[in-house]
């Protein structure tokens, strides 16, 4: 089975040496808006990005000693500055402003890999959607066989929700992508506004209108739901393939490669076991957004509990809904469908599943709707508890003609075109 799967990709964004390169990044973007401001010598800039440096290791033994990650990477990096230009590094900033705008960037980066991975999907599922416009199907309600629909109208309904959740996710990345260079609590007591505006300008992102000594956590909880969110889609038709891959239904499998097995037991097994793994998976997402949540509420204008959490559960939601639409894609990518099972469910017990339609015609024989309803419920309970044939038992009741209108496939596929003409 082929699956997609970038992981290494993302993973990287969150790995420490990239997260000290994004905490560079911003230094630099200030010294880049002082210099344009007028505020720092000209070459100041230049100098400071041509030389400014850092090492995992001299960090990590600075930080030994200052108990501070971002004192230690400034030590660090203002080792291999010229001295006279040293001190124009994190000039008025608090170790915050550092910290959360190059969160922003993280994000950023982590969510064009996120947005990629959606529209990849979105376009494997409208696909299906299409070419199984007119594959008749059941429609089940409380997991009971009910009417006809399509497979279609089923990825037309999963492709509905993606891109909700798409269009869910981009509204709250909008609203997490601002920086902040503000200073100790927020009120540039020793910067100028206008390096916050110039400095996120560089960055490409928005200025916060207001921080304290952090962004505000409702921005990031948001976040995070979002993804959750992605991931409760993907569980949702995750459980409907397991549900169609059941022995007694078997309308739909995974693919299933060469070599593979099911059981060390049982040699006939094949088990949905990638739509069970993404519906493990969504609990991680969904349990995460209890901590982003939590998160919110902090002390005065600033504690750090926020920050162990985030550490764990931004890399592990991004990572993990990677993985998920990817694993996702390639299921529905090499999906077995078995047409010719969904036609001899739909006309199992002498197709059952048409009693409204007997329902309503026998409303024209001049009996009311009540009297009608006990009819074929008598004749539809009495095919299904005794393996009998409902067509057969309605042909009491009803004429040729009139059976073979009830029994049409066709009549339920009427307006199957008007809908699928929404997504066009």
């Amino acid at each position: 089975m082929i699956e997609r799967y970038s992981r290494p990709q993302m993973a990287s964004i969150w790995e420490l040496e990239n997260k000290f390169s994004y905490y560079l990044d911003v230094e630099l973007a200030v010294v880049k808006a002082q210099v344009e401001l007028g505020n720092f010598p000209k070459e100041a800039y230049e100098i400071i990005k041509n030389s400014a440096k850092f090492d995992i290791k001299r960090i990590d033994e600075i930080e030994k000693i200052t108990r501070h990650d971002v004192i230690a990477f400034l030590e660090n990096v203002n080792e291999n500055v010229p001295k006279e230009y040293s001190p124009y590094i994190h000039k008025g900033l608090t170790s915050s402003d550092v910290i959360d705008t190059a969160f922003a960037l993280q994000i950023k980066d982590a969510s064009k890999i996120i947005n990629d991975d959606l529209d990849k999907l979105i376009e494997v599922v409208k696909n299906l959607a299409f070419k199984h416009k007119n594959t008749v199907c059941l429609g089940r309600s409380h997991g009971i066989a009910a009417e006809v629909i399509t497979l279609g109208f089923k990825f037309l309904n999963l492709l509905d929700m993606l891109t909700r959740a798409k269009d869910r996710f981009n509204y709250v990345l909008n609203d997490i992508l601002v920086g902040q260079i503000s200073g100790p609590v927020g009120t540039y007591s020793n910067i100028n506004p206008e390096i916050e505006i110039k400095t996120c300008e560089i960055l490409g992102l928005k200025p916060a209108k207001i921080s304290t000594q952090v962004i505000a956590r409702d921005r990031h909880a948001s976040y995070i739901q979002a993804i959750s969110l992605i991931g409760a889609v993907i569980e949702n038709f995750s459980i409907e393939i397991r549900h169609l891959q059941r022995f007694e239904v078997a309308e739909v499998e995974e693919g299933f490669s060469n070599g593979q097995k099911g059981s060390s037991a049982m040699p006939h097994k094949k088990n949905p076991i990638a739509s069970e793994n993404l519906s493990g998976l969504a609990r991680i997402l969904r349990s995460n957004t209890v901590s982003a949540m939590e998160n919110i509420a902090l002390w005065h204008e600033r504690d750090i509990s926020h920050s162990s959490v985030e550490r764990v559960i931004f890399p592990d939601s991004t990572i993990l809904i990677d993985y998920m639409l990817n694993r996702f894609c390639g299921v529905l990518e090499n999906l077995v469908i078995k047409e010719q099972n969904m036609l001899n469910n739909i006309d199992k017990f002498g197709g059952i599943i048409y009693s409204q339609s007997c329902l309503l015609q026998l409303t024209q024989h001049n009996m009311t709707r009540e009297e009608a309803y006990k009819i074929v419920q008598k004749e539809a309970h009495d095919a299904f508890n005794n393996g009998g044939n409902f067509k057969e038992n309605m042909k009491k009741h009803l004429s040729e003609d009139e059976i073979k209108e009830c029994f049409n496939q066709e009549k339920y596929l009427k307006n199957i075109e008007v809908i699928f003409n929404r997504f066009n």
